[in-house]
């Protein structure tokens, strides 16, 4: 039995320049609630224009060319994303769907602490909530995410790539959304900080029962934590399935040869063990 989330029907991106560039080319896909979703797939295959865009934030000269974005609420309100207006979309991202951006941990302000920067996140959204409340708030948050809240008086600067980068992820959970999107959120970090990350993810994920988009290149990693996998090449979905079916038995060509592209730690030098 299904239990969908989002749906994605034929949806197509294409950065209107000279020639044209077909970035996503009708994609079909449905994220479940509580899911892992990994998308892989080489750097320039559409995997963040399609996570932009089904989000509403992609910038000319990218334009959305065709097909459907639904949302399905928790209420059992369905919501179809393209037809939302400017203050309704507004409402509807942070809210329902965050997103954490690749190398957001260097987007903190530098000039600021990080509590102000995450009660400026309850000040916009909430703004029935006083002072104390967005304080406590704050403090709650930094904890979960194991930064502490001590830190909310620390400026960016005063942590660690692997602190900034957790208190990105608590902003992106600030207001508990269903759907939080998670793009290279790991890339910029050394792998034991990586896999605490990761590990962190998996936790709030169970605790919470949001779902998860996680965008990357590296394939092993999100055949550790995703429950599927899409692969795309060339703005097309080439193969989804589940990790153990990515992993054990691959359809596509492509995707053998992402498998494939990975060194093994056993095996001759120069030869791909599978």
């Amino acid at each position: 039995m299904t239990d969908p989330l989002l749906s994605v029907r034929d949806f197509s991106v294409v950065y209107d320049v000279d020639p044209p560039v077909a970035a996503v080319k009708n994609v079909t896909l449905e994220l479940q609630r509580g899911e892992i979703l990994g998308l892989a797939g080489e750097s320039g295959c559409g995997k963040t224009t399609l996570a932009y865009g089904i989000q509403r934030l992609l910038k000319a000269p990218a334009v959305i060319t065709g097909g459907s974005v639904m949302f399905h609420d928790s209420d059992g309100t369905d919501v179809d994303v393209n037809a939302l207006g400017p203050e309704q979309m507004r409402r509807f991202r942070w809210d329902k769907v965050s997103m954490v951006f690749q190398g957001a941990m260097n987007a903190l302000n530098p000039v600021a602490t990080i509590g102000s920067q995450l009660e400026d996140v309850f000040e916009v959204h909430r703004p029935g909530m006083n002072r104390r409340d967005r304080r406590d708030a704050v403090a709650e948050l930094l904890d979960i995410v194991k930064v502490g809240a001590q830190r909310a008086r620390s400026f960016p600067h005063e942590l660690s790539g692997g602190m900034r980068q957790r208190v990105m992820i608590a902003m992106a959970l600030a207001l508990r959304p269903q759907l939080m999107v998670m793009d290279e959120p790991t890339t910029a970090l050394d792998v034991l900080v990586q896999r605490e990350i990761l590990r962190q993810i998996s936790q709030l994920r169970r605790e919470f029962g949001f779902s998860v988009v996680f965008i990357t290149h590296d394939l092993p990693l999100l055949l550790e934590i995703s429950d599927r996998i899409a692969i795309m090449r060339e703005g097309e979905i080439v193969e989804l399935a589940t990790a153990e079916q990515i992993w054990r038995d691959p359809q596509d060509e492509y995707t053998k040869t992402l498998l494939s592209s990975f060194p093994r730690l056993t095996g001759e030098k120069g030869v791909v063990v599978r």
